[in-house]
């Protein structure tokens, strides 16, 4: 069974169309009204005759992240199979639905989630705020979940197979825009499989809510806790191998180069007198060898990406 969830604040306008354009192989779609000041929820219940509804409300808000769990512990008692989390601004096509389950269904993926740059035409079409921030929001989100073969991960449409989402720690997600980047990173430490899966999005009048301004400083914040977590669980908590050397060795020979090497320059510069060649050579030569073991370990990073799904092993 298919259970579809559909965290809402403030998508009055939008959610009965969303609610209409779900297909038949939806068993279950629960709305989750985060606290809405326009009662997004009381009005789903009172214009929407679809069975397969349900509605559950917030008293307080809890961000887009905290409104998606509630959704998912709800399709879950419902005994959904797979869960998909829909937007209720419009910005998704429901109809793709079936597409975007089909790799947890087949039993190759745990979790897919759309990605809107695979078809260039749609990207034609995109904001370009949206194309930069973006690409930069996909690289820290790389870097600090492991997956690096994925791409869009701010991207709300996803799927996940159940059995793994209840292995998930849900006190421990952010609640709030940073939901999506934090799924990744913890589908990551369970070693679940993550499909990209092509899709269009649909940009009308609707208003984003996410402000970069305002989400800028605590995302880098995350991305940079996350990407430490992870590679300090990976390579030295879980396991250790020849990466967790290069890592190490990388390190402290790029730190001892540049320190010496500036401390020297700096001398230099104040006294007037040039640095012998050996001294050179001495700063040179571990920022050299350095740098290319953090690029041995970053390329093995890039190629260890969980390859075999644990929805039947959970």
């Amino acid at each position: 069974m298919i259970g579809v969830v559909i965290p809402c604040f403030r998508e009055k306008d939008h959610i009965l169309d969303v609610v209409a354009g779900i297909g038949p192989e939806v068993s279950h779609i629960v709305i989750v009204d985060d606290a809405c000041p326009d009662r997004t929820g009381a009005f789903v219940e009172a214009a929407c005759d679809d069975e397969r509804v349900q509605v559950v409300v917030h008293e307080t808000n809890q961000g887009v992240g905290g409104a998606t769990l509630t959704g998912y512990r709800r399709a879950i008692e419902c005994g959904a199979d797979v869960i998909v989390k829909l937007d209720g601004d419009g910005q998704m096509d429901p109809a793709m639905i079936p597409q975007l389950v089909k790799p947890i269904v087949e039993q190759w993926a745990d979790y897919a989630k759309g990605n809107r740059f695979h078809d260039l035409d749609g990207v034609a079409g995109m904001p370009t705020l949206r194309v930069v921030g973006n690409l930069a929001l996909s690289f820290a989100t790389k870097l600090s979940s492991g997956y690096w073969n994925v791409f869009d991960p701010t991207n709300g449409y996803t799927a996940i197979h159940a059995r793994v989402a209840s292995h998930l720690p849900f006190e421990k997600i952010a609640k709030g825009f940073f939901f999506e980047s934090d799924m990744l990173f913890r589908l990551y430490l369970l070693g679940a499989v993550v499909a990209d899966m092509p899709m269009r999005a649909h940009y009308g009048n609707e208003q984003s809510k996410l402000r970069i301004s305002r989400i800028l400083g605590t995302f880098v914040a995350r991305h940079c806790v996350n990407a430490f977590k992870r590679v300090f669980y990976t390579y030295f908590l879980r396991d250790f191998t020849a990466a967790s050397v290069e890592l190490i060795v990388g390190g402290a020979l790029l730190l001892f180069g540049t320190v010496f090497g500036l401390l020297n320059w700096r001398e230099s510069v104040v006294t007037g007198i040039p640095a012998t060649t050996g001294t050179v050579m001495l700063a040179a030569l571990p920022i050299i060898v350095g740098t290319q073991m953090l690029i041995a370990f970053l390329d093995f990073d890039t190629r260890n990406i969980p390859r075999e799904p644990i929805q039947l092993r959970l």
